[in-house]
C-alpha cells in the first residue's frame, strides 16, 4: 500500500514537472506575439485619438511618468509625447476620472499645448450597461465629441453636460457618467497645456525617480 502511494506521488510529481515546464515553454514562445498585438492595439488606438498629421514621432517610445491630482488620482499616469520634425506638439495622457457613477473610469485623452482636445477613449470603465457605458464607441458616438474641442482656462463653463449648463449632453437616466467624463477630459486637456514647462523633469516609463 505505502509502496503503491509512493509510486504515484512520483508520478504526479513528475507529471506537475512537466506540465510546469510545458507552461513556461508556452508562455516564452508566445510573449513575443502577445507584446506585439497589444503594440498594435495602443497605436490603433493613438490613431483614434489624435491625428496622424500632426506628428511623425514615434509616440510609443516617446512614453512619461507624470504625477498630478488634476489626472483623478496620485499614481503615475502614462504620458506619450507627439513631435513634429522633432517639435513637441501635443500629448495622449492616460488619466482618470475618479466620479463615475460605479467608480474610476480610465480615459486616453489627446490634445496640443493650446487647450485644443484631438480626442478621447475609454480604456477602462464598470458603468451600467445601457446607461453609463454610452461612453464607450463601440456603443455610441458621444465619446467622439470632444474632438476639436478647445478647453480656453479652468473657467470655461461650456465644459459641462447640458444639465450643467454646458455643451455635453448627458445620457436619459445617467448624468454621472458623463458629467465625470467631461471634467475629467477638460482636466487633463488643462494639464498637458503644462507640459512644455515640464518637458525637462518628465520621468521616462520604466526609469526610476531618483
Amino acid at each position: 500500500m505505502l509502496q503503491t502511494m509512493r509510486r504515484h506521488g512520483v508520478t504526479l510529481a513528475v507529471f506537475g514537472a512537466l506540465m510546469t515546464g510545458m507552461t513556461a515553454v508556452v508562455n516564452m514562445l508566445t510573449k513575443p506575439t502577445i507584446e506585439h498585438q497589444a503594440l498594435l492595439q495602443q497605436k490603433n488606438l493613438f490613431d483614434e485619438v489624435i491625428p496622424a498629421d500632426v506628428y511623425n514621432n514615434d509616440m510609443q517610445n516617446e512614453c512619461y511618468n507624470v504625477t498630478d491630482e488634476s489626472l483623478g488620482s496620485s499614481t503615475p499616469h502614462r504620458l506619450y509625447l507627439a513631435r513634429k520634425d522633432g517639435k513637441p506638439v501635443a500629448a495622449a495622457i492616460e488619466t482618470t476620472a475618479p466620479d463615475g457613477y460605479s467608480g474610476a473610469i480610465q480615459l486616453l485623452v489627446a490634445a496640443d499645448f493650446h487647450g485644443k482636445v484631438y480626442g478621447s477613449r475609454v480604456l477602462e470603465q464598470h458603468e451600467t450597461p445601457g446607461l453609463g457605458d454610452k461612453i464607450e464607441v463601440r456603443v455610441s458616438d458621444w465619446i467622439k465629441s470632444f474632438a476639436g474641442q478647445v478647453v480656453n482656462g479652468s473657467g470655461d463653463v461650456r465644459w459641462a453636460v447640458k444639465k450643467d449648463g454646458g455643451m455635453y449632453d448627458q445620457f436619459t437616466g445617467a448624468t454621472i457618467t458623463p458629467r465625470a467624463v467631461v471634467r475629467s477630459v477638460k482636466r487633463t486637456a488643462l494639464f498637458i497645456e503644462t507640459v512644455p514647462s515640464q518637458l525637462s523633469h518628465l520621468t521616462p516609463c520604466g526609469a526610476r525617480d531618483e
